[in-house]
């Protein structure tokens, strides 16, 4: 498999945010690599087209996965680890973790969009992606010389007002879910008693409660 980065409206290979897309090819070959020769037939061929907010998520889950590569490193590299977490949380960083959140998070916020699968597993990457930066944080204070302890506490400033910038996103978005859902659930409540009355050939009229259960959620963080 190999991705290569576009945009839509233009010849350019990167883009902003909301514009960048990425085409994935999976090829199916002859014969599993290692083999005896150097190059096998392909057999079939897949593309798969990333929206711009699927980008983001993996973008975020492969920042998740180097955040938590780093913490579990033994022995432990403070130099790595301080440098993973500066990448994550740094204001310098342009179209940061953030911007991502800004990008496709606050037309939610501000009722400009309604959410869909994606935002919600953006929100969900969000949350993991937090809570690996605290324990990279809490990892790097047990690492750290006495000469460190301002760039620590640096570190763990600019880590509040990243959480305190992305805490209302998240929660508007996860409001926004639910409500939703909750909208979804009761058209098709509603449907599925309309069929059974025009079914036994009856009407019904009135209101319709929802009985059903919402989807299960996390507490928030």
């Amino acid at each position: 498999m190999y991705a290569s980065p576009f945009t839509m409206d233009t010849n350019r290979a990167h883009g902003s945010l909301h514009e960048q897309y990425k085409r994935k090819t999976i090829l199916t070959i002859e014969r599993a690599f290692p083999y005896v020769k150097t190059r096998v037939g392909i057999i079939d061929r897949e593309r798969l087209i990333l929206s711009p907010i699927e980008v983001a998520i993996e973008d975020l889950q492969k920042k998740t996965d180097e955040l938590r590569m780093a913490i579990q490193q033994e022995p432990a590299d403070p130099k790595i680890l301080q440098m993973v977490i500066q990448g994550c949380i740094s204001t310098a960083v342009h179209q940061g973790p953030l911007e991502v959140a800004n990008i496709f998070l606050n037309p939610i916020m501000n009722g400009l969009e309604l959410p869909n699968i994606h935002h919600n597993r953006l929100r969900l990457c969000f949350k993991e992606f937090t809570r690996r930066l605290a324990e990279a944080l809490k990892r790097n204070k047990t690492l750290i010389q006495a000469d460190q302890r301002e760039y620590q506490k640096d570190l763990e400033n600019k880590f509040t007002k990243f959480t305190e910038s992305l805490q209302p996103l998240l929660l508007a978005c996860k409001q926004s879910t639910i409500i939703e859902t909750t909208l979804t659930n009761n058209k098709s409540v509603k449907k599925i008693r309309s069929s059974r009355s025009f079914n036994n050939g009856t009407s019904t009229s009135g209101s319709v409660i929802l009985t059903g259960s919402q989807p299960e959620e996390e507490t928030p963080t």
